[in-house]
């Protein structure tokens, strides 16, 4: 169990969950105090001891279904000694045989039951809402329409489609809607979402036994590699689908607290200025004039200004707008923050950030209210540099940091790379944010390569991670 154990764990930190020793070591004293037998006892105490931010928790339920898959606790044979063959019967569906003994060698063998009586099994389950049956049966789905062949190598989503291809599922779920004869339509709207969250369980059901047929297969370490699911900070801004940007925005808040408040310590921490030579020179008298002894003036941090130029075009757009949420979010640890947004023109957007409590309502705004639009509506960072430059180079002061956030994609337009070399003359440091990733730079109408000798860093920034890891050494 032990082993189990440690393997598991070194998976969650593989797939970027923190965990320490100590918390390592509190979840093997809390399998010895529970009962091991009990499967949802021991992914509970899992969980409490393990996890600690409610957005892993679909991480560590992938882990732990891969880990401690249900024929850990329960064997195929064990399960079908249980099963009342008379009662099988009387439900359509007589003479199955187990899950083991139904696929026979080759992983993809005949089911025992005829589609139709799989069929009949399916809709009685779902309609009865009774689990063991449904896990019967989907069993018994894979076995007959998944077709897994020990040793290929072939991913778990390619078997559920082919499963639930088979299965009719439109028809099931019509079915199972049938039975609500009433005329009212809100019955009939419950009854619809009813059999949909059925069907959604049957789905789940599937998806878990072809889990466990390639855990038998492959491994668990192996398979989890594969099924391995990002954290919200590690997922992909600019290719992140619906469900996966709602996570992001949940995973934005909290990172941002927590950052204002690593750079606010931080900063509480300059206890020392520079050393005050002439101090160290009258007390390095009493040793020959050797400075053993170093003075330092009182540190004075002066907080940064930030200038953030955001390209908000097309697919960069996502990422800019997690970008200036998260500078404006912790802005108090700056002395100064100005927004520039643009596409072939250039807007400043400062003012909309003003008096707001979320900036997540103004990023939203941006979109609406800034002037980018000046010709084609394409990107052009050469305009747009130029018409900051004539605007606003002015205000750049050796306290100025300059962020400017996008994939340098100009669209043959020309570069004017003088105004990133003159940008950079006047501020602190000059940094670019490139969203993606380095094997695309300087490829197509990329001209980074232009810009990059000008800029004290051009970065690879792609996720939440990365951005609070460069944010987090601006202060």
């Amino acid at each position: 169990m032990l082993n189990l154990l440690g393997d598991f764990i070194g998976e969650l930190r593989a797939a970027g969950i923190p965990i320490s020793m100590s918390e390592h070591v509190d979840s093997a004293k809390a399998m010895e105090v529970i009962d091991l037998s009990d499967r949802s006892l021991v992914k509970n105490s899992l969980a409490a001891t393990l996890v600690k931010d409610g957005d892993h928790m679909p991480v560590f339920n992938t882990a732990f279904e891969v880990f401690f898959s249900t024929r850990s606790w329960d064997s195929a044979s064990e399960f079908m000694d249980d099963v009342d063959t008379d009662e099988m019967q009387r439900e359509g569906a007589a003479g199955a045989t187990g899950p083991g003994q139904s696929r026979g060698e080759g992983g993809g063998a005949s089911s025992s039951l005829s589609a139709q009586e799989l069929a009949e099994l399916l809709f009685r389950a779902l309609r009865d809402g009774d689990r063991e049956a449904l896990r019967l049966a989907a069993d018994e789905s894979v076995t007959r329409y998944a077709g897994m062949e020990p040793g290929r190598p072939v991913g778990g989503t390619y078997y559920l489609y082919r499963t639930l291809r088979n299965l009719d599922l439109e028809n099931l779920e019509q079915r199972l809607t049938r039975g609500s004869v009433d005329d009212d339509q809100l019955a009939q709207r419950l009854a619809r979402e009813e059999a949909r969250s059925r069907i959604e369980m049957l789905k789940a059901e599937i998806e878990r036994v072809i889990r466990e047929r390639l855990v038998e297969d492959r491994g668990s370490e192996a398979l989890a590699k594969s099924v391995r699911k990002p954290l919200p900070e590690d997922l992909d801004v600019m290719h992140a689908n619906r469900d996966e940007m709602a996570q992001l925005e949940r995973a934005l808040r909290p990172l941002s607290r927590k950052l204002a408040v690593r750079l606010a310590r931080r900063r509480r921490r300059r206890r020392r200025g520079p050393v005050d030579l002439r101090h160290t020179v009258r007390r390095s008298l009493s040793t020959g004039g050797v400075p053993i002894d170093l003075r330092f003036k009182p540190p004075h941090p002066a907080k940064p200004e930030i200038f953030v130029i955001a390209d908000i075009s097309g697919s960069v757009a996502s990422f800019a707008r997690f970008t200036l949420h998260l500078v404006h979010a912790i802005s108090s640890q700056f002395s100064k923050v100005r927004s520039f947004v643009f596409v072939d023109g250039l807007d400043e957007v400062t003012q909309l950030f003003e008096g707001v409590d979320d900036p997540a309502e103004t990023v939203a705004r941006i979109n609406a209210e800034a002037d980018v639009i000046a010709f084609d509506g394409h990107s052009d960072y050469g305009r747009a540099l130029l018409s900051f430059h004539d605007r606003f180079a002015k205000d750049i002061t050796r306290r100025s940091t300059i962020l400017i956030l996008g994939d340098a994609r100009n669209n043959y337009h020309q570069a004017h790379a003088e105004v990133i070399a003159d940008l950079k003359y006047r501020a602190k440091a000059v940094y670019w944010l490139n969203p993606e990733p380095t094997a695309y730079w300087n490829s197509g109408d990329s001209i980074v390569s232009q810009y990059a000798p000008y800029c004290e860093k051009v970065i690879e920034c792609r996720t939440l991670r990365q951005l609070e890891m460069f944010v987090g050494e601006l202060a």
